[in-house]
C-alpha cells in the first residue's frame, strides 16, 4: 500500500475537481466519526458528483492500494463510516438527486446521497409512500440506509430497506460499474446481487443510484399511546396484539427512563412514574382502522395500560411519532457518550429479554434505557454511561457481551438494524459460527481481493 501524499491529491483532483478534494485538518476531523464515540482521521476526503467520478476514484485507489471508506450522513451507530485505516473518505452527499418519480410504475430512481426523508416527501407529494423510516430519516441518506439495510418505525408492517430496493448502480473496488436488479416488480435472473449489496455496509461496492418500490398512501392512519406500570408489562401487551392477528404499521416501546428523557425534552405531559409506554399505529381502510383501534385499546387495558391517547388527526399523530423519534436525542442529552446496542428477539421473548437486560445492568452497576421497535422484536439497549471512564469501561463491555449473548440464546440476533461495523465484529461469530464467517470472507475476496473498500469492518481479525 502506498503512503498517501500530495501526488495522490493531485490525481484525485483531476477526477472530481480541485474544490472537491480536501486534506485540511479541520475538514478531515468532520469525517472522522459517526454516531458512535469512536474517531479516526482519514488522509483525504473526496466529494464525487457522478457515478463516473466514483469509478475514477476507485480505479486510482485500487492501483495505489489505498483504502476507501464510503460515507453518507455519518449517522450510523456501528462505526461503519469511520476510516479506521486512514486513506480516503468518499462522501456521497453531493449525489442527492431524485432522478425520477414514476407514478405509473410505482417506482422512483434516486442518487445515493438523497436524504431519506426528502425521498419520502417527494413520494407523498405524488400520493405515494416510501415506508422505511429510520429515526434519522430527516438527515440520513438512502445510500447509508442501503448499506446498513436500515429499518425504522414502520418496518413491522412494511419491512426494511432491502424490501424496497429493486435495482442498484454500484461501483466495485476496482472501479467497474455494476448494475443489478430490475425496474419491474418481478425478476429472478441470476443470483440476487442487489440484496447481497444491501446490508453489506460498504464493504463490497459503493452504491451510487437506487431504484425503489413505492405504494399508494394509506387512506387512514390512527395512533394510540398507552402508559404501563413497567416496560415488561408493555412488552407482554406486544405479544397479545400480534397474537390477536392485528398487524399494526408501527408498534414501539419505551421504558420509564426513555419516557422521562422525552418528557424533559418535549413536555408532552407524560407522568414521571410511568414505567413503560407503547405507541401503536394502524393504517388502511378507515372502517378497518376504526375497528382495529378499538380491539387494540381493549388489549392494552387488559395488560394494565392507562392514560391511553388516541389520535387520528395528522398533526396529533405526528406529535406522538415525534415522542418516539426523540428518544435517542433525548437520551443523548442525559448521557452524550452513551453506548447504544440493538438486539432483536422473537416477539414472544420481549418481556423476558427486557427483564434479563435490566438484570445485566443492575449486576454491573450500569444505568440502562430500553426502547425500540417492539412489534418486530427489535430492542435498542442504551447504556447511559461514559465509555471514556476507564473505571467503568470494563463493566460496560462485559455487559454488552452478555446482552448480545442473551439475544442469541433467546433465538435472536446481535443486530436488527444498526449493523456490525466496528462495534460488533468481535461478536459476529457467536451468531453465524465459523462456517458463516468463512463464507463471508470468501464473498469479500471475490468483490474486493485487495481489501481496500471499507476494510476492518464486519469481519473479526483478518478481513480477507
Amino acid at each position: 500500500m502506498e503512503k498517501f501524499s500530495r501526488k495522490h491529491v493531485s490525481e484525485l483532483e483531476k477526477i472530481v475537481g480541485k474544490g472537491d478534494v480536501t486534506v485540511e485538518q479541520s475538514d478531515l476531523s468532520l469525517y472522522s466519526y459517526d454516531a458512535t464515540t469512536m474517531e479516526h482521521l482519514p488522509d483525504c476526503v473526496v466529494f464525487p458528483a457522478t457515478t463516473e467520478e466514483v469509478s475514477g476514484v476507485m480505479k486510482l485507489a485500487s492501483e495505489w492500494g489505498i483504502p476507501v471508506v464510503p460515507r453518507g450522513a455519518g449517522s450510523g451507530m456501528s462505526g461503519g463510516s469511520i476510516p479506521i485505516d486512514g486513506g480516503i473518505v468518499m462522501s456521497l452527499t453531493s449525489m442527492k438527486k431524485i432522478i425520477q418519480m414514476d407514478r405509473e410504475n410505482l417506482i422512483c430512481r434516486v442518487e445515493s446521497g438523497a436524504v431519506t426523508g426528502v425521498i419520502a416527501s417527494a413520494a407523498s407529494a405524488e400520493g405515494l409512500y416510501y415506508p422505511p423510516d429510520p429515526s434519522s430519516l430527516n438527515f440520513c441518506t438512502i445510500g447509508g440506509n442501503i448499506a446498513h439495510n436500515s429499518g425504522g418505525l414502520h418496518a413491522l408492517k412494511y419491512g426494511v430497506t432491502k424490501n424496497w430496493v429493486i435495482g442498484l448502480t454500484s461501483v466495485l473496488p476496482n472501479g467497474e460499474v455494476l448494475k443489478t436488479g430490475v425496474r419491474t416488480m418481478k425478476g429472478v435472473v441470476g443470483y440476487d446481487l442487489t440484496k447481497l449489496i444491501c446490508g453489506s455496509e460498504g464493504t463490497l461496492a459503493i452504491v451510487t443510484e437506487a431504484t425503489l418500490k413505492l405504494i399508494p398512501q394509506p387512506k387512514c392512519r390512527a395512533v394510540a399511546a398507552a402508559l404501563f406500570p413497567s416496560s415488561v408489562k408493555a412488552g407482554a401487551a406486544v405479544s397479545s396484539i400480534m397474537a390477536a392477528r392485528i398487524f399494526p404499521a408501527m408498534l414501539e416501546l419505551m421504558d420509564g427512563t426513555a419516557i422521562k428523557c422525552v418528557e424533559q425534552h418535549l413536555h408532552l405531559g407524560f407522568p414521571a412514574d410511568a414505567g413503560g409506554m407503547l405507541l401503536v399505529e394502524l393504517d388502511g381502510h378507515p372502517e378497518a382502522v376504526k375497528s382495529e383501534v378499538a380491539d387494540v385499546v381493549k388489549i392494552l387495558e387488559s395488560h394494565g395500560a392507562y392514560g391511553i391517547r388516541h389520535a387520528t388527526d395528522a398533526a396529533e399523530c405526528e406529535r406522538l411519532w415525534e415522542a418516539r423519534r426523540s428518544v435517542a436525542p433525548s437520551l443523548g442529552k442525559v448521557s452524550p457518550r452513551r453506548l447504544s446496542e440493538d438486539i432483536t428477539v422473537p416477539r414472544t421473548e420481549i418481556p423476558h429479554a427486557i427483564e434479563l437486560v435490566m438484570e445485566i445492568g443492575k449486576k454491573h452497576g450500569l444505568k440502562m434505557a430500553v426502547f425500540g421497535h417492539a412489534g418486530d422484536g427489535n430492542l435498542h439497549v442504551n447504556i447511559l454511561e461514559d465509555q471514556r471512564d476507564e473505571k467503568i469501561r470494563p463493566a460496560i463491555y462485559k455487559a454488552v457481551e452478555e446482552i448480545l449473548m442473551t439475544s442469541v440464546n433467546l433465538g435472536g440476533t446481535i443486530s436488527g438494524e444498526h449493523g456490525v461495523g466496528l462495534t460488533k465484529k468481535k461478536y459476529i461469530g457467536m451468531e453465524i459460527g465459523p462456517e458463516g464467517l468463512r463464507v463471508l470472507r470468501d464473498i469479500k475476496k471475490v468483490f474486493d481481493p485487495k481489501n481496500i473498500l471499507n476494510p476492518s469492518k464486519i469481519l473479526p481479525g483478518e478481513d480477507v
